[in-house]
Order: C-alpha cells, then structure tokens, then sequence
C-alpha cells in the first residue's frame, strides 16, 4: 500500500435489469478531506498508456466503469512513509478480468500514477479535488528511466505522455 491511498470496494445491487453501484459519497472516509473541482471522463481503446502524471495540490478519485485498466501508482513523496512503493491494481469489470476490481481509488498528491488498457475499450471516470491547472499537473515520460516501469509491447500513447513537465511548486 501507499500512504494516503485509499481503494473503497464498490458494492453492485443486480437484478434481472442489471445493477446499482454507489460509487462515492461525500461522507467516505476517501472523500471526507477532499472537495469537488471537476469531474471527467475518458474513453481509452485497448493497449493505451497513460501516464506518468502527478500533482502538487490535486487529489483524484479514479473509477473504471467499463472495460479494464493496470493502474499503477508510485509513491514520489520523499517525506511519506511509503516513498518509493509501488501499487498495481487491475481497475473494471469482473466479468471481463477475474482479477479485475470494482473499486473507487483515491491518488494523493504528489503519488506518480498511470494506466494501461487491457480490454478492447475502457472508461476511466475521474473527480477532482480542483479544477484543472496546467501548472497542477506534472508528468514524466511513460517509459521514464527514472521511473523504470516497462508497460509493455504495442502501447498507444500522445505527445503528452512522452514529454516531461515539472511545475513551479512540484517536487520530482
């Protein structure tokens, strides 16, 4: 695990037309010290990378309603007890993946964090805790040599995700 990192296991209520999940309330111990900024929602195709990013003020709660995404989270913060650790988790439908979980992941600021697809389609919903702010968010190369993470043969990625970016007030 990492420090700050908080995955709520969403519960599905299914009947024969189909089911009810709550995903988030304001009173979850994942969202209790957050406040809303922006809700968002990216549709990925299958063998998509998107990472590294990460942010100095911003938490994001991430939730994968349709398909499977690898996420895969690295503490960065040189003071939190978990510097350093890695977590992977599969993120979406069960029914798709076995291994894959239906859950609601809160990322810190400051805790690199990055996605694969793995199903032909995904959908990644995400909020905020701010609206978005291009000098919030860093990013580092997804194939990153400081990073050393290998997401593997064929990934899809954007000019974006191969560029490195170190905001005013963001540690690296």
């Amino acid at each position: 695990m990492i420090s700050g990192v908080i995955c709520k296991e969403l519960v599905s209520h299914g009947d024969e037309r189909g089911f009810f999940r709550e995903v988030i309330r304001e009173s979850d111990p994942l969202f209790v010290e957050g406040h809303f900024g922006q809700w968002s929602h990216s549709k990925m195709v299958k063998n998509v990378v998107k990472a590294w990013h990460f942010h100095h003020l911003q938490t994001d709660w991430w939730y994968v309603p349709i398909g499977v995404v690898r996420t895969v989270l690295i503490d960065n913060r040189p003071e939190s007890t978990t510097f350093r650790a890695k977590m992977e988790l599969l993120m979406g439908d069960p029914a798709l993946d076995r291994e894959a979980r239906a859950v609601c992941v809160k990322i810190p600021p400051g805790v690199l964090h990055g996605c694969k697809v793995l199903s032909d389609v995904a959908h990644l919903f995400y909020i905020t805790s701010e609206q978005y702010n291009p000098l919030d968010e860093g990013r580092l190369p997804f194939n990153s040599e400081e990073v050393g993470y290998l997401w593997g043969e064929g990934v899809l990625t954007v000019e974006n995700d191969r560029r490195t970016f170190i905001p005013p007030h963001c540690r690296i």
